[in-house]
């Protein structure tokens, strides 16, 4: 996974006589949290490098050529530990050495002896005063929950500092005119950096043509193994040929992103590719796994109906959760009576939520290739189709309002409903669909007043933290919806 140096630094006293004592316990203050980031991130599938200064910042000239020695490394977000008092002005030749625009995460131990906090205080202010936008975490190191807050923080600026310079694949534009899907240039690129490439569908479908007919077979009989009786041919939609069809067209998409460079990416599908080539269901989901029939794969974030907001938030959600696939879903229906939502949709839902497993077949034990809907999608090809395993979720949706970006993020919860209750669910949309049932945290109302398009993207575990320092860090406004959403204190920049 694409990741970006993260750089420790610890801004000290001025004074020889006071340097020259506490230098060595402030080396092992940040050599410390190095170690317990490079730990916690490496548990989680992922840690991106991470670069410790040589030495504490004593003066001007030290703090040039520790800057100056972070940026040769490449460090796109620094963490400021504070231990003891410092002198605030040096923290200026040093974090302009790195870039005006890095992020900064603050943080102090809370000793009464050694006065990091005072030293934060008066050297984050310091920044902040400027304009600067930084975070602030104090706590000691032994404590779980400073520690998980550091490691959101991390999580967060890694996600926006990757983005920054990605390219995302827009094969077809946006489909049927959906314009909360549309790739909005201009606040995206001031938000996040990212921009977009136009590839018409003509091409990937050229490059279809090229595929070898022996990898199409390996994947077809992959899925013919997994799924058994389970992969309903009908002789019609579904065929040997319109399943290789699909298969053909996830290894055109993955060729395409490798030979442009492309990070990311969203297939319009409707009507050109449903109508007269195949539904994109197979290959969406294939991108988004994490294997294939080679093996284990990093997953690839594919937006249904190149929905490019929907692309974005998954690709922020992706990077955020160290690595894990993403869910793609439509906002289908509300069921008040259960305070539930059927979150279901022809298109990308992961395999991965099926089971949540990393071995494909825990997760094919519960999933059906149903024939396409011929009334939707004529070419035909598989529709697959599952319930979402039981599980915690972030649900999130990029919007933008008035050339200004947000971001509506949710708890969410994917229920375990009784197989009689699912199946009569199930048929008031589409059976034959991926669904998500889920309980969120926020009322109808409140989500039908904020809530962007009617495409959510969703990852599993606890994101919100890190999706608010992610926001935060990107001048996107985050509104979290339900109970969480008063926990969340504005930053200082949001009140002028």
């Amino acid at each position: 996974m694409r990741s970006t140096a993260i750089g420790l630094v610890l801004v000290n006293d001025e004074r020889p006589h006071v340097y020259q004592s506490n230098s060595h316990e402030n080396m092992a203050v940040v050599q410390a949290w190095a170690k317990k980031i490079r730990e916690r991130l490496t548990e989680e599938g992922h840690c991106p490098p991470i670069v410790v200064s040589s030495k504490t910042v004593t003066s001007v000239r030290v703090a040039q050529e520790v800057g100056e020695e972070l940026a040769r490394a490449n460090v796109k977000q620094l963490i400021m530990c504070y231990n003891v008092w410092d002198f605030p002005y040096l923290v200026w030749p040093l974090v302009n050495s790195l870039g005006r625009d890095i992020p900064i995460l603050s943080l102090s131990n809370n000793n009464g002896k050694y006065p990091g906090n005072v030293g934060l205080l008066a050297t984050d202010g310091a920044l902040r005063q400027a304009g600067r936008k930084t975070h602030r975490i104090v706590g000691e190191l032994a404590d779980p929950i400073t520690v998980k807050k550091v490691l959101n923080w991390v999580r967060a600026s890694q996600a926006v500092t990757t983005i920054k310079n990605e390219v995302y694949g827009l094969y077809g534009g946006h489909s049927m005119g959906m314009e909360t899907g549309y790739f909005h240039m201009v606040p995206i690129q001031k938000a996040l950096g990212c921009t977009a490439y136009q590839i018409d569908q003509l091409l990937v479908v050229k490059v279809m043509e090229g595929i070898a007919q022996r990898e199409v077979e390996k994947g077809r009989r992959w899925f013919e193994s997994l799924l058994g009786e389970r992969l309903r041919y009908d002789g019609h939609m579904l065929t040997e040929k319109t399943l290789e069809t699909q298969i053909r067209l996830y290894l055109a998409i993955k060729k395409l992103n490798e030979d442009y460079g492309l990070d990311f990416c969203g297939i319009k599908g409707q009507r050109e590719l449903t109508e007269l080539i195949c539904l994109g269901d197979v290959a969406e989901m294939l991108l988004n796994d994490p294997y294939d029939w080679n093996g284990s794969k990093e997953p690839t974030v594919c937006a249904t109906e190149a929905d490019s907001n929907a692309a974005i938030t998954m690709q922020l959600l992706k990077y955020i959760s160290g690595g894990l696939p993403t869910l793609f879903m439509d906002v289908r229906l509300y069921h008040p009576e259960l305070e539930l939502w059927d979150l279901c949709n022809s298109g990308n839902h992961s395999s991965y939520y099926a089971a949540h497993s990393q071995a494909p077949e825990e997760n094919f034990k519960s999933i059906t290739f149903h024939p396409a809907l011929e009334y939707y999608f004529k070419a035909g090809g598989a529709s697959v189709e599952f319930d979402a395993a039981p599980g915690y979720l972030t649900m999130a949706r990029f919007g933008i309002y008035d050339d200004k970006p947000y971001m509506v993020i949710m708890a969410a919860e994917s229920v375990d409903l009784p197989q009689e209750q699912r199946k009569a669910l199930g048929a008031l949309t589409d059976p034959t669909w991926p669904h998500v049932y889920a309980r969120l945290d926020g009322d109808f109302a409140q989500f039908l007043q904020y809530f962007p398009a009617n495409h959510i993207q969703g990852v599993v575990g606890d994101r919100i933290e890190s999706l608010v320092y992610a926001c935060e860090i990107a001048g996107i406004k985050p509104i979290v919806l339900g109970k969480r959403g008063k926990e969340i204190m504005p930053p200082i920049w949001d009140l002028f």
